[in-house]
């Protein structure tokens, strides 16, 4: 009798296992656009060394497809920003703001880089906001530069002497 109650309780088990369908399940429809998505904070230079730098901005939940692309545009010529670093992240619906977070690697030690920020859905289509061109200037060789998480100014670190992290720690690391 054991035996039997055991038999069918993994047969149940195992039938339950192939016959639902996690995926389908787990993926919602898109949720329910915007009307007008604002940048809220920043854009700003979250920390810089000499071959990389992370810009972060926070805007007004978005909505659309759970999964956005975070957007940086940025080159030396703030009238030719044509590099592009993109960061996807998933968009939480139960809160009224998303914080986006790009790294951009390959930059060049000492060097002042212009950019611009902005925000995609999955299949590409604009959030329709666009901050307008800052500014900042990567670290000498083996240097870092910091701004604390609260001083989401848009200011650069270079410009704001008090923006320097005094421990030399990154916020994103």
């Amino acid at each position: 009798m054991n035996r039997l109650l055991l038999t069918l309780a993994i047969t149940a088990a195992v039938g339950s296992l192939l016959s639902c369908s996690p995926t389908v399940t787990q993926i919602p429809p898109p949720g329910k656009r915007a009307a007008r998505v604002d940048i809220t904070k920043g854009p700003a230079l979250e920390s810089a060394r000499d071959d990389f730098a992370i810009i972060r901005w926070t805007t007004n939940n978005p909505g659309g497809t759970d999964v956005h692309f975070a957007v940086v545009q940025y080159g030396t010529d703030p009238k030719d920003l044509s590099q592009t670093a993109k960061s996807s992240i998933r968009i939480n619906r139960g809160h009224p703001e998303t914080i986006f977070r790009v790294r951009m690697p390959g930059l060049k030690p000492q060097t002042t880089y212009y950019y611009k920020v902005t925000s995609t859905e999955s299949n590409g289509k604009s959030d329709g906001v666009e901050s307008s061109v800052n500014q900042f200037t990567t670290a000498g060789p083996g240097e870092q530069r910091s701004t604390r998480p609260q001083s989401d100014q848009g200011l650069s670190s270079s410009s704001r002497p008090d923006a320097a992290d005094s421990r030399g720690a990154s916020p994103a690391e």
